[in-house]
């Protein structure tokens, strides 16, 4: 075959090979972008669905009683040491520790010895001087005695008397009783002992009412005053109930409280001196919330306070404040009347960002997950 033949061959062959290879190439390109034009739209589906999902409570505000708490100890109204007054044997003491008496009950009882007959003795010249007084007066109707000498006979009538209520008063004082009603705490003499003036027989104490005391902040005690009903209990669980009756207006030096006082009734003496109690003295009407203490969270600053979402569902935090820290939750104040509080997934949102709520109406949803 000429060599000019051979040449023409190879030239048409390498001529196909390359107008093949192009073809091929042009459909490759063709197929793929298809695909590189859905990219964006598949990028686009990704992340709307990134959105995070939170649950979310519609919560309205309720009315609720904003309350003082206060911590104290109960105190009797009074405890006296009931003390004779005069000096003598004591013989007779009919009252035990722990007994309730009343007022003018006998506590102790001091011999009598001479004090009886003193009293006789004055009384008899008492009514020497009344005798005489009336024998005088008709001596001076007859003109027989004169204004002085009557003036003389009434002045002894009225010694005489004057010693006769010494003396009664006298044997009165050996009877020691008690001033008011109460429990007898405790007994210095027994039969036989020998009583000065001045000595202790027992010490009484009043238990009713009974009287609670407690010390106030600078800002609780411009929130109270008498009158203001109270209702507690005691360290135990002994409920109270009573009332202020007293509100202090000097604050201690040392720790800047004022006291406070409250009148408790205990008629029965079941509640006793020196109980720890702790009360609360409703002061105001506040609108609140009931939510889980759970839901709780701090912000930079430090503040207290819940996330919520605004009207365009975007989370924000919102302040507030512990009005009652109760078993079933806490009542707060601070949010609006109606407030659409992130009970799930808040521990994974941040502030200001956008989420997805899902809602819910039952309480317990605040405490549900996703």
């Amino acid at each position: 075959m000429p060599k000019n033949v051979v040449s023409a061959s190879i030239v048409v062959v390498g001529l196909a090979l390359w107008m093949g290879s192009g073809a091929l190439s042009g459909k490759q390109v063709s197929a793929i972008a298809p695909q590189q034009m859905a990219q964006p739209q598949a990028m686009s589906d990704e992340t709307a669905s990134s959105v995070n999902r939170v649950r979310v409570a519609v919560l309205d505000s309720q009315l609720r009683t904003r309350e003082v708490v206060l911590r104290g100890r109960t105190e009797s109204k009074r405890i006296v040491d009931v003390k004779a007054e005069i000096a003598g044997s004591i013989v007779s003491r009919p009252v035990e520790r722990g007994m309730q008496v009343s007022a003018g009950d006998l506590l102790c009882e001091v011999a009598v010895d001479d004090r009886a007959v003193s009293l006789q003795e004055a009384r008899a010249a008492l009514e020497t001087a009344r005798i005489e007084l009336q024998g005088s007066q008709k001596l001076k109707e007859k003109g027989l005695l004169s204004d002085v000498s009557i003036a003389k006979v009434e002045a002894r009538k009225a010694a005489a008397l004057a010693h006769v209520h010494r003396q009664e008063l006298y044997l009165a004082k050996t009877r020691i009783i008690a001033p008011f009603s109460g429990v007898v705490e405790d007994l210095h003499m027994n039969v036989g002992d020998y009583a000065v003036s001045g000595a202790p027989c027992a010490t009484l104490i009043d238990l009713d009412p009974m009287l609670v005391h407690a010390d106030v902040t600078e800002a609780e005690v411009e929130t109270l005053m008498q009158g203001q009903l109270v209702a507690g209990s005691t360290s135990v669980g002994r409920a109270l109930a009573g009332m202020v009756s007293f509100v202090g207006k000097r604050s201690d030096p040392v720790t800047r409280t004022y006291p406070v006082e409250v009148t408790v009734a205990n008629q029965d003496y079941s509640i006793r001196s020196g109980l720890t109690v702790s009360v609360r003295i409703g002061v105001e009407s506040v609108a609140a919330h009931k939510v889980a203490s759970s839901l709780l969270t701090l912000n930079d600053s430090g503040e207290m306070g819940l996330r919520t979402l605004d009207g365009s569902n975007r989370v924000v935090f919102s302040p507030i404040e512990i009005l009652e820290d109760g078993v079933e939750g806490l009542w707060i104040t601070g949010l609006p009347d109606t407030v659409n509080l992130i009970t799930v997934g808040q521990e994974y949102v941040s502030l200001g960002e956008f989420v997805e709520p899902v809602y819910v109406t039952e309480p317990e949803g605040q405490v549900a997950s996703l």
